[in-house]
């Protein structure tokens, strides 16, 4: 579930959560109200569609590992159903009441998307920018998600720079839709003082929810039967005994160092958490459900103490090419 969150908070970095501006402070209109120099934005953006999303795996899968090692792409497109219908992806305010407040409580007191605060600082000749960041609660609708073969790249003389897939497309995901409270970050570029370029430390009011979620067996998919689906009604996260979610969070970006290319790792030190499935189908939406399913106090760890270590509560999550 920590990978639904990282996907919430990169997507509320492009979205919204009321009144379509941008209004930007300069340091002295800054100064004026506040008594400190630096930048203040607010970024303010009702509401974002996206018709379709591929991500293109230039070589596919070698041979010698069972693949042909042609370009194949994930994509998300629309599902023809709710807010999915016409586009793959559709993000807007998240204006739900909270457990304990009005409609409208998860939302930045702003209403804007998110309110940065950037200021730069000497750090004794080491210098660094530093960006505060609050994002206002997000209601996330993403639609099929599939594989499909790549389209060829466009030409340098091409009428436009779509690429997309072409042939069969076999879906993998039915989609789903998210909702997140409010979020913070502290971001620092140039030198990282703080240890890593993004520190996520706040607590999402409300806990993470995940609906309509759909997982796609296109092997039993025939000319008369459709194909086989696990669906999840709703997935709810929370810390243990509680109904908010903490985030815990240090990003990191590596460079090169010999044969390492690099890579990114975000490291969680977040504590134990409860998760709540509800409406288990198996075989399609409209099959009876065979009850919920409820996870208590579930804690992930990373270290080992058979290397001299110890099991530190959290984990570790690296990505990079291959």
């Amino acid at each position: 579930m920590k990978k639904f969150t990282k996907l919430a908070l990169v997507s509320s970095l492009a979205i919204s959560a009321n009144a379509m501006a941008m209004q930007a402070m300069d340091d002295a209109s800054l100064g004026a109200t506040t008594g400190q120099d630096g930048l203040s934005i607010g970024i303010g953006i009702s509401k974002i569609e996206i018709e379709k999303l591929f991500i293109h795996d230039n070589d596919g899968l070698e041979v010698a590992k069972g693949g042909t090692g042609e370009a194949g792409a994930i994509y998300i497109k629309a599902n023809g159903s709710g807010a999915t219908t016409a586009h793959g992806i559709v993000i807007s305010a998240n204006y739900d009441a909270s457990p304990t407040g009005p409609a409208g409580s998860y939302l930045l007191p702003s209403r804007n998307l998110a309110d940065l605060q950037i200021d730069s600082d000497a750090n004794g000749g080491n210098p660094f920018i530093n960006i505060a960041a609050q994002v206002s609660g997000l209601d996330i609708n993403i639609g099929e998600i599939g594989v499909v073969a790549s389209g060829d790249a466009p030409a340098a003389n091409a009428a436009t720079i779509r690429r997309g897939g072409t042939g069969q497309e076999n879906a993998i995901l039915t989609g789903l839709s998210v909702k997140t409270g409010q979020m913070a970050a502290n971001i620092q570029l140039g030198a990282a003082p703080q240890g890593a370029m993004i520190k996520l430390n706040a607590t999402m009011v409300g806990g993470l929810t995940i609906t309509d979620l759909g997982i796609l067996d296109n092997s039993t998919k025939t000319a008369t039967r459709a194909a086989g689906v696990i669906h999840l009604d709703k997935i709810q996260v929370a810390d243990a005994n509680s109904r908010n979610l903490v985030l815990n969070q240090s990003i990191s970006v590596f460079g090169e160092e010999g044969a390492d290319k690099g890579y990114v790792r975000i490291v969680s030190t977040s504590g134990a958490h409860d998760n709540y499935i509800q409406g288990i189908h198996l075989g399609s939406k409209t099959a009876a459900s065979i009850g919920d399913m409820e996870i208590q106090g579930m804690q992930t760890y990373y270290g080992s103490p058979a290397v001299g270590g110890v099991y530190t509560p959290g984990a570790i999550i690296t990505i990079r090419g291959h």
